[in-house]
């Protein structure tokens, strides 16, 4: 056991001191921040200040263009194409609306020009600006008041509960697919970063023959635990300071781009060109929404402390058991073009519970095959902390699904181990499967 953990030193200390790990822990945080916030910049940037020209022959803003908004503000130009083409291209306009003379049952005839391209933001703010023209124009000629109209749309806001033998507990199935993916996403992530990282380095301590001192003090099973486990503390280190550097720079950043100002803008460019006023119903809505969305993320919402402490033993659990089979690539091959015809049976299931995940595991998280992704260790990692954050797992699948995955584990470092002692002497020989199940026979 010692020499277990003088090799896990090794692999971690030699790790988290190199340059790439620190660049990549600090510049880490600031790109999952960045991922969220630029989109949002960028769209604040470019859509502000938009100015569309309305050539209006055919009347439909007779009585007054649509209200002006921060992102977008229409202006009357002539009414005849030719003088408002020749218009639009001595003005700063970023659009030019013509409408033709047309039969309000058929309407027909639009064209929308701009100078390099219309982005789609602005053609789906124009075109809900010609919409709600031509409906009000149909209400009047029917005589029927837009404001009666609108006062008679509801929009129910249902409230979601779990009921179970623990009582009632409010739920939210938006929050808890969000959880889901990162969580799901995390631990596809790492297993993919750091397996990978197992076997190059088994790989590299193979090509360059320095396995052949170590294995002389140590046994080739201790020296691949060691590997594993020693990679797996930086897997854990580095996700703690992403963690720790993502909630500071977010809590620095929420003054400009709070949730509560996201949605505020968000709400403006959606509103942007729909009636001149928003009513109070409508305001009510989006201060519920927020508050709908702080309170699902309450502890009695979420079990919080469930979910954290089963996010951290899957995250292991699935590192450990997937390092283990990674390592097992890395020591039957001699260079990484050979490990293309094991990785795919040992990454397929990763993947396809992250992709099936999207389909099965949101629609009906307590299904039957939801149920047996989250069982089967090669799945369970994800499929389980997928299914964990919208509740209804009983406990005894949890247990069960935590006891497979160890098992699975202690058998993926048999076999890996067997594969191992004969891999990483073996050079220049061409592996095949048929190869490997003789490696896991042999004796001594």
């Amino acid at each position: 056991m010692s020499k277990i953990w003088l090799i896990a030193q090794r692999e971690y200390l030699t790790r988290v001191r190199k340059r790439s790990f620190i660049i990549m822990s600090l510049i880490g945080p600031l790109l999952t921040v960045a991922l969220f916030a630029v989109p949002v910049l960028i769209a604040k940037m470019s859509d502000s200040g938009k100015v569309v020209a309305v050539a209006d022959a055919g009347g439909i803003f007779a009585d007054k263009l649509p209200e002006p908004k921060d992102d977008i503000s229409f202006t009357r130009v002539s009414p005849d194409l030719t003088t408002a083409k020749a218009e639009f291209k001595k003005s700063k306009h970023d659009a030019l609306l013509y409408i033709p003379k047309l039969d309000l049952s058929k309407p027909a005839g639009f064209q929308v020009f701009s100078r390099k391209g219309l982005g789609m933001s602005l053609e789906r703010d124009i075109n809900r600006a010609v919409n709600n023209a031509i409906e009000s124009q149909r209400l009047q000629k029917a005589g029927i008041d837009r404001a009666v109209l609108d006062n008679m749309k509801v929009d129910v806001d249902l409230q979601t509960l779990s009921l179970s033998d623990d009582g009632e507990r409010s739920s939210s199935t938006g929050i808890s697919t969000v959880i889901a993916y990162v969580f799901g996403f995390l631990i596809y992530m790492f297993i993919f970063i750091y397996g990978v990282q197992i076997m190059r380095g088994v790989m590299e301590e193979k090509t360059n023959r320095i396995v052949e001192v170590v294995i002389s003090s140590v046994k080739p099973f201790q020296l691949m635990m060691g590997k594993v486990l020693g990679i797996a503390g930086v897997g854990f280190t580095q996700l703690a300071l992403w963690v720790v550097l993502s909630m500071g720079i977010s809590s620095v950043m929420a003054g400009s781009i709070s949730p509560d100002k996201i949605a505020e803008d968000r709400a403006a460019r959606t509103t942007a060109v729909m009636r001149p006023t928003t009513s109070k119903d409508e305001a009510a809505k989006q201060e519920n929404a927020v508050a709908k969305f702080t309170q699902a993320l309450d502890s009695a919402d979420l079990n919080v402390p469930l979910l954290v402490g089963c996010f951290l033993f899957y995250f292991l659990g699935g590192y450990l058991f997937y390092g283990a089979l990674f390592g097992a690539i890395g020591s039957a091959v001699d260079s990484e073009t050979d490990t293309q015809q094991f990785m795919m049976p040992v990454t397929m299931p990763l993947v396809l519970t992250f992709v099936v995940s999207q389909a099965i595991l949101t629609t009906n998280p307590n299904g039957t095959v939801a149920f047996w992704m989250s069982i089967f260790p090669l799945t369970s990692p994800i499929a389980m902390m997928m299914r964990l954050p919208f509740g209804g797992v009983p406990m005894w699948q949890l247990g069960l699904s935590m006891v497979l995955l160890i098992a699975g584990f202690v058998g993926a470092i048999w076999i890996a181990g067997r594969i191992y002692r004969v891999g990483i002497l073996m050079y220049g020989k061409k592996v095949t499967y048929g190869e490997l199940s003789k490696w896991l026979f042999y004796k001594g």
